[in-house]
C-alpha cells in the first residue's frame, strides 16, 4: 500500500485551498487559484507528489507530477 499523499487545490470558501489526498482540513488558504497553486507546487516538490487542480465545480482541470512517475509521457523517456 502506498503512502502517497497528492495535494489537491479546491475551491474555498475564502478563495483556494490546499488540500491534502485523505485530509478533512484546508492545509492553507489563498485569495487566488494561482497562489494556491504555487504553494502545493512548492510542497509537492517537496514531498515527491502530485498536485491536482480543480475548476470552480470541482472536477479536476489539470494535475502535474512532481515525484517518481512511473508512467511518464514518452517524449520524456
Amino acid at each position: 500500500m502506498s503512502s502517497k499523499k497528492d495535494i489537491h487545490v479546491v475551491k474555498h470558501a475564502d478563495g483556494w485551498a490546499t488540500k491534502k489526498e485523505g485530509s478533512t482540513r484546508a492545509g492553507s488558504v489563498h485569495g487566488t487559484q494561482k497562489e494556491a497553486q504555487e504553494k502545493a507546487r512548492g510542497q509537492a516538490i517537496r514531498e515527491k507528489v502530485e498536485v491536482v487542480i480543480h475548476g470552480r465545480d470541482g472536477k479536476i482541470r489539470n494535475s502535474n507530477s512532481y515525484g517518481n512517475d512511473p508512467y511518464p509521457p514518452k517524449d520524456m523517456k
